[in-house]
């Protein structure tokens, strides 16, 4: 695909979680389909007639095995947060029809127990998880999402209990 191309492309609706735990971690996942080292907050596609929020729930359970039950929404960010993929992936995903994803962010605290948390989903995303403080979980996600997460950290910074 030519630049052209690429940039005449939208973004694909998507919602991020960034889930706290009562001592401040933050909820992260090693994609199964990255290289080692592609750690990443639970993130989804926005289905047609979705609202931002309800689609953020349905993922958390789907890649977390975390119920909606076992968390508090706080906050979600006041835009929608764009994130161009690399040149080289954009065929790969999505069969192309995306140039990145422009994702709408929300905060959550986990009221759960750590047994409740199953990766071994229906459609497994994640190889293991953890709850990282923010500098380590910027250390360890792939370089074209630290951006984003760097403003969504900082956005939600005050309102993490």
């Amino acid at each position: 695909m030519t630049d052209n191309e690429i940039y005449a492309l939208p973004y694909r609706p998507c919602v991020g979680i960034m889930i706290c735990n009562r001592n401040g971690g933050i909820w992260a996942g090693q994609r199964l389909d990255g290289p080692t080292g592609a750690w990443q907050m639970p993130q989804g596609g926005v289905e047609e007639n979705e609202e931002p929020e309800a689609a953020a729930l349905r993922e958390l359970e789907e890649e977390t095995g975390i119920r909606p039950c076992d968390v508090t929404v706080v906050a979600s960010t006041e835009d929608w947060i764009p994130y161009e993929l690399p040149h080289h992936l954009i065929p790969k995903l999505w069969n192309g029809r995306y140039r990145g994803q422009k994702q709408k962010w929300f905060l959550m605290q986990f009221t759960g127990d750590d047994e409740t948390i199953n990766i071994e989903t229906k459609e497994p995303e994640f190889s293991e998880w953890a709850w990282l403080p923010a500098d380590k979980l910027l250390d360890a996600i792939v370089p074209f999402k630290r951006d984003t997460y760097e403003r969504v950290i900082r956005e939600f910074q005050a309102k993490v209990a």
